[in-house]
């Protein structure tokens, strides 16, 4: 059995060929039916017959699995125990699976003012809301996109007195609360015509509320509760029991539909709402309440503040009317934020020490973790539900992924957001999306979390076209396709800054530092070399392309000039003099035209020397200071400067169309047979070989060069000769390679992602006669990537040589030249630790029984399958191209950095396609290129300088109110109204009187009948009675008139069938109070009836 390591569990090292042995122990020889082992037996025959393990692992082993201690252990037993550790280590897997985020973005806001809050409203059309300090609310649709904006309206205050400070969106009925320094809640209907139409106001409250939170049963949702938080340290809480219904009750059908209900505080204090009732504490004392959160699972309500007693306060909620039970949590310097995880069961508050604690609700005497690494203090704290972690911000733009179980932090993310010194800063996480918005005064930014279910690892999302290494910050630096910059710690992996869109949709092709690696320079093919700090900031743009969209190659940063290459037969040239201005221009190259095709690379050596290498295989080497060209490097010895005639002759030969240049003739067929014939030789990299300065004047070799089919040149600079060539990588279209800055290790790469290491110390030291074709001694053989190697880099780390590859698998990797990989940046499942590990050298041993070069090497392993170790950062400034351990100290030292010339992106067509193709169609494609013009990294996000906030202090309308709001300005709790003192009959007409339910024509007919017939009857019953009947015919007007009221109650009755109520809970209470009043005149009815009974015996 194989062994990976003592530390890990036995079960843990058994391979299949293992676990097929340990079945066969419980079979038995004769029947082949499966048996029961005892512990004895069972520890002796998996020792002798499967192995790979001690006496006491196997006995441990026994005893795990014979969960039911019987003694016995069957093969079902062990297996199922074997599957459920497998089951919980790949749940660990995937619980530790840290977050990938996409590039950063802003989002277009209608906030003029920092954002108070930021929701999502679930339903049938999920939509996001936000609202700032001066009422605007905004309303997003699913995907981001701004749908519309709404003034929030409140008549209590002037507009530009209006001043939000919370939001809280009640799904159930969808309807948003809002609060006002006006010491007011507003509640606005989402479904009302005009839209956001306020329904209902709560006035006059003590203090100014600036946090709510709501929460509704998600079985029964006429249960709710709604939480607020106010400036007096209070914390207050209304439960709704009839929420679908109503909020609040009406007062009366004679209030408008359409008018705004308004609900006293003290009122709703004092019970008189009967479709809810409030309960509060003043638990905080006089600290400002900075977030409360309903928690359903416990009942309880949870708050918190900045003061240093009572920090956490945690109300259990009973009946109503039942005092609230307290559980009070102490932080030094009080806690900013918190937010409740349900199924752990934990609270987690962010605090103004810098740490972020994790407390159990039923324990108050300590945290039970802390969470420490953040500088400054933390301001928002959210869990992440399902994969049980917690994201944490703090004041200094740093946001944080920590896991809850280990309590480490697992992901560091910082340098993505807006520079600035103070600012309000909000955070919400959508978890069904994996969105994460954050809030920095009224601009909003976007980070999404990309979907890892099932994909390997990658450091970007696109092709990687470079990777450097900052010494001074010990940071790799790497770009994609995708036009964007990442900044990664060697020494850990950890991704520590991104910046996006750099050149806009164009491609960056390759970079480059500066000599004091303070500064970056990228080149992207719209034709722009852009020059950065390591905080995102953009100072110089040159014009390389001079308004072309033009393929950049590589970028040499000289002690002077920047030099630019990969497109035309002449080096671009910026003088750092000139770099005054932003927009920098070209200045011209005092050398003249000398190449006959275009430029892809060049290399420095100090003092003076410069070489540049073509796409035909022509080397030329220059006098820096000069800009002259001295001589010539070619394969077939030619080693004169061109001419003049020959450079018209070129130039007439190329203006030629494709026709005409098929059948040449004299000196022009033997120029274009010799420019077809250089296509094989094409040079896409030179290097200088450190510390060989006094080899070249001797004869040896001095500079390396590479390009198609694999092939390597050694030659002589000093001499203009060729020394040595062979074939690195037989089986490849092109080949790429670096040396390291001592001179002593040569580093290929193929298209098929193989990197060799050779040892060049000794090799082409003394002249030889002819060309060597023998190789150097292959050291080391890797497979870090699947596809082919776009760059390759070497670097120096706390005295340790590391090797950097990136390539077109989207992946950074960090190996060792001894052949072992370290890792690759932005691998999920551990982070290295370099400093804890040894360092490898490189040597022959490690090539082991490795085939012969030429032969074909085995098929590439994808990157899951290599060990992964520990991954390199930034330092160490050993750059292949230039001797950076030499003795001469006045010299220039270069900074220079070659473009991804393999792969299958736009970089690689000029070395796969022939000639006609190449001078026919990719200059014209290239020609059409659509022009980008950006001007910083978060450029497209439109960061602008957030201004400074100072510290807050109360506005004049809280210090004076009664200056602005007249007799508001009393905080007082109002004396309760009097009970109505009006007659029975009064009280009836006034909510049901026959004018509010009947047309005005209806009426005036009854009046006129009714008076009618009144005249008639007094007339009759005067004529037949006469005086004594007087007396009579008021008793029966006053019975007729009972009748009349009783038969108008009917039709009331009859006529509330038919009348659509909006609140059904209104109207069952006001017939209540209808049937009530309606027997009262029954009563008084009988009585009179009565009456009328006993006078009539009377007179008989």
């Amino acid at each position: 059995m194989e062994t990976r390591g003592k530390s890990e569990l036995l079960e843990s090292r058994l391979s299949m060929a293992d676990l097929v042995k340990m079945q066969s122990l419980f079979l038995d020889d004769t029947s082949g039916k499966g048996v029961s082992l005892d512990k004895a037996e069972f520890v002796r025959r998996a020792w002798s017959e499967v192995g790979g393990g001690s006496l006491d692992e196997f006995a441990q082993l026994f005893d795990n699995a014979d969960v039911l201690r019987g003694g016995q252990l069957n093969w079902s037993q062990l297996a199922s125990f074997l599957l459920l550790g497998l089951s919980e280590k790949e749940e660990q897997t995937k619980a530790s699976t840290v977050p990938r985020w996409k590039p950063a973005r802003q989002l277009p806001t209608p906030h003029r003012q920092p954002i108070e809050h930021f929701t999502h409203l679930q339903g049938a059309n999920p939509q996001y809301l936000s609202i700032s300090r001066e009422g605007t609310l905004g309303v997003w649709a699913e995907d981001l996109v701004l749908l519309k904006k709404h003034q929030v309206a409140n008549d209590s205050v002037r507009p530009k007195d209006l001043w939000v400070t919370g939001m809280a969106v009640l799904p159930n009925v969808y309807k948003i609360a809002v609060s006002f320094t006006s010491k007011e809640i507003c509640f606005y209907d989402l479904l009302s015509k005009p839209e956001f139409n306020c329904q209902y106001k709560i006035q006059g409250l003590e203090h100014t509320p600036i946090c709510l939170d709501y929460w509704y049963h998600p079985q029964d949702p006429d249960q709710a509760v709604l939480t607020f938080g106010d400036m007096g340290g209070q914390v207050n809480a209304i439960c709704f029991c009839s929420a679908l219904i109503s909020l609040f009750e009406r007062p009366g059908l004679s209030v408008e539909e359409k008018s705004v209900i308004i609900i006293k505080w003290a009122e709703l204090v004092q019970g008189r709402q009967s479709c809810c009732y409030t309960v509060r504490h003043r638990e905080h004392g006089p600290n400002w309440v900075r977030r409360v959160r309903f928690l359903g699972a416990l009942e309880a309500v949870l708050s918190c503040s900045s003061g240093s007693q009572s920090s956490l306060v945690l109300a259990w909620t009973g009946k109503e009317g039942h005092p609230l039970r307290l559980s009070s949590f102490h932080m030094k310097k009080g806690i900013t934020d918190l937010d409740y995880h349900t199924q752990l069961s934990l609270i987690a508050t962010a605090g103004v020490n810098h740490q972020v604690c994790l407390w159990n609700p039923y324990v108050i005497s300590k945290p039970v973790g802390v969470l420490r690494g953040h500088m400054t203090n933390v301001v928002a704290v959210r869990f992440i539900q399902g994969k049980k972690r917690l994201l944490s911000f703090s004041k200094d733009k740093v946001l944080r992924v920590w896991d809850v179980a280990t309590h480490l932090c697992i992901q560091h993310v910082a340098g993505i957001f807006p520079k600035t010194h103070e600012c309000q800063t909000l955070l919400f996480f959508h978890e069904e999306c994996s969105r994460l918005l954050l809030s920095f005064n009224s601009a909003l930014f976007l980070l999404e979390v990309n979907q890892e279910a099932g994909r390997r690892v990658t450091s970007h999302e696109r092709t990687i076209t470079c990777v450097l290494y900052n010494a001074l910050f010990r940071q790799v630096i790497s770009s994609d396709a995708a036009s964007t910059v990442t900044f990664w710690l060697i020494d850990t992996g950890h991704k520590v800054k991104q910046f996006p869109c750099c050149h806009g949709d164009a491609e960056i092709s390759t970079m480059a530092l500066d000599t004091t690696q303070t500064r970056l320079f990228t080149a992207g093919t719209d034709g722009l070399v852009k020059v950065w700090d390591f905080n995102g900031h953009c100072y110089h743009r040159l014009n390389a392309g001079c308004n072309q969209a033009e393929h950049i190659s590589q970028i040499l940063v000289l002690k002077r000039t920047v030099l630019i290459m990969g497109w035309e037969r002449i080096l671009r040239v910026f003088r750092l003099n000139t770099f005054s201005q932003y927009h920098v221009q070209p200045s011209e190259w005092r050398g003249g035209l000398q190449h006959c095709d275009d430029i892809l690379c060049a290399a420095f050596c100090p003092p003076q020397t410069l070489v540049t290498g073509s796409h035909d295989g022509e080397i030329i080497v220059w006098n820096n200071s000069t800009e002259n060209a001295l001589r010539k490097l070619r394969p077939d010895g030619n080693h004169s400067l061109m001419s003049k005639f020959a450079d018209r002759t070129l130039l007439k030969t190329k203006a030629l169309p494709s026709a005409s240049r098929c059948s040449p003739s004299g000196s022009e067929c033997s120029l274009l047979s010799a420019a077809i014939s250089g296509e094989k030789d094409t040079v896409n990299r030179l290097c200088f070989i450190g510390n060989r300065k006094e080899v070249a004047l001797t004869g040896g070799a001095d500079l390396v060069s590479g390009g198609r089919s694999g092939l390597i040149r050694f030659w002589n600079t000093a001499h203009s000769s060729l020394v040595a060539e062979f074939v690195a990588h037989k089986h490849s279209e092109s080949v790429i390679f670096t040396v390291d800055g001592s001179g002593c290790y040569l580093v290929t790469g193929d298209m098929n992602g193989e990197v060799k290491i050779w040892d060049i110390q000794d090799y082409c030291l003394q002249p030889s006669e002819g060309v060597t074709n023998h190789m150097p001694n292959l050291l080391s053989s890797l497979q870090p990537h699947t596809d082919c190697v776009t760059d390759l880099e070497t670097c120096v780390h706390d005295d340790c040589l590391y090797l950097l590859s990136a390539s077109a698998d989207c992946c950074v990797t960090l190996s060792y030249l001894s052949g072992s990989i370290v890792g690759i940046f932005g691998q999920q499942k551990e982070h290295w630790c370099l400093g804890e590990m040894g360092c490898p050298q490189p040597t022959e041993e490690h090539v082991g029984n490795m085939e012969p070069p030429e032969e074909t090497m085995p098929c590439p392993q994808p990157p899951e399958t290599i060990t992964e170790h520990s991954s390199p950062t930034l330092n160490g400034s050993e750059t292949s191209q230039s001797a950076r351990e030499t003795n001469w100290v006045d010299e220039e030292q270069p900074s220079i950095h070659s473009a991804n010339v393999l792969g299958r992106s736009g970089l690689v067509w000029r070395y796969r396609e022939g000639r006609s193709l190449k001078e026919c169609h990719s200059k014209c494609s290239r020609r059409g290129y659509t022009r980008h013009t950006v001007i910083g990294v978060f450029s497209e996000m439109k960061i602008d300088e957030l201004e400074a906030v100072g510290d807050l202090h109360k506005p004049d309308f809280m210090i004076n109110p009664h200056l602005y709001f007249g007799k508001m300005w009393d905080s007082s709790s109002p004396t309760p109204l009097p009970l109505p003192t009006a007659s029975l009959e009064n009280t009836f007409r006034a909510p049901f009187g026959e004018r509010n339910f009947f047309t005005e024509k209806f009426l005036r007919q009854s009046e006129l009948a009714q008076g009618s017939h009144d005249q008639s009857t007094e007339a009759k019953m005067t004529k037949t009675h006469g005086g004594r009947g007087k007396r009579q015919t008021e008793q029966e007007l006053l019975l007729s008139g009972c009748v009349r009221k009783l038969a108008v109650s009917d039709v009331l009755m009859d006529s509330l069938e038919f009348l659509t109520f909006r609140n059904l809970r209104e109207l069952r209470m006001e017939t209540l109070q209808l049937d009530l009043e309606s027997k009262d005149v029954e009563s008084r009815l009988q009585q009179l009836r009565d009456n009328m009974s006993r006078e009539k015996e009377e007179r008989e």
